[in-house]
C-alpha cells in the first residue's frame, strides 16, 4: 500500500516539476531503500511538513468547529490544550493521505490527562495483526495506550493513541512537532504492516 502510494506520490510530483523532487528525509529514505528513484532527483524539502494543512479547531462536546485555523497555529505549544481542555483539532493534510491515514484529530484526554490522535486509518482488514503487533511494541509503556476497531461500514480502521507513549514525546513540543511525530509514528507504522501482511 504504502508503496504504491509512494510511486503515484512521485510520477504526480515529476511531471509538475522540472527538476529534482524536494521530500522530506523519511519519504527519501524509503524510496531510496525501495529503489523507486534514483538519488539524484531526490533533493531534501526545506519547508515546514504541514504548511498547506486544513485546521479546524472544534469544541470537544458538540464537535462543532469555533475556527478555522491557518497553521501558523501549529506554532503554539501542546500545553495549549491543558488551558482549552473543551477543545480538539482537526488536520487534513497531503502528507496524511500519502501514508493511509484519514484527517487527525488531536485533544488532551479528560480521564487520563494525555494527549489523544485520533484517526481513520485507510489499511485493509488483513493488516490487524501487523497494525496491532506494531501498537503493542511502539506503545509499550502503558497496556491501554490504544483502540483500534475495524469499521467494515467505512472500510476504515478508527485509531485512537496517546502521544504521550510515543518516543520522541516532550510535554514542551510545539503543536508543529507533535504533528511531525504523529506523522513519523504513522508512517513507520504503514511501513511495518506492508512489510509484515
Amino acid at each position: 500500500m504504502l508503496n504504491k502510494q509512494m510511486i503515484k506520490f512521485l510520477e504526480n510530483v515529476q511531471s509538475s516539476s522540472k527538476g529534482q523532487v524536494q521530500l522530506f528525509e523519511q519519504e527519501r529514505e524509503y524510496i531510496l531503500k525501495h529503489n523507486l528513484a534514483e538519488a539524484s532527483v531526490l533533493a531534501e524539502e526545506k519547508e515546514k511538513r504541514f504548511k498547506d494543512a486544513y485546521i479546524e479547531r472544534c469544541n470537544k462536546e458538540s464537535e462543532e468547529m469555533i475556527a478555522e485555523e491557518s497553521p501558523a497555529f501549529f506554532e503554539h505549544p501542546i500545553a495549549y490544550f491543558k488551558e482549552h481542555a473543551g477543545e480538539f483539532i482537526y488536520v487534513e493534510s497531503k502528507w496524511f493521505e500519502l501514508i493511509g491515514a484519514d484527517a487527525v484529530s488531536f485533544e488532551l484526554d479528560d480521564v487520563f490527562g494525555t494527549y489523544s490522535v485520533l484517526l481513520g486509518l485507510k489499511l485493509q482488514k488483513k493488516f490487524d495483526a501487523s497494525i496491532r503487533e506494531f501498537l503493542h511494541a511502539e506503545l509499550a509503556k502503558k497496556q491501554d495506550s490504544f483502540e483500534l476497531m475495524f469499521s467494515s461500514q467505512d472500510g476504515l480502521w478508527d485509531l485512537n493513541f496517546a502521544l504521550n507513549d510515543v518516543t520522541g514525546f516532550s510535554e514542551n513540543m510545539i503543536l508543529e512537532d507533535a504533528f511531525n511525530l504523529i506523522y513519523s509514528f504513522l508512517f513507520r507504522l504503514a511501513e511495518y504492516a506492508e512489510k509484515t501482511a
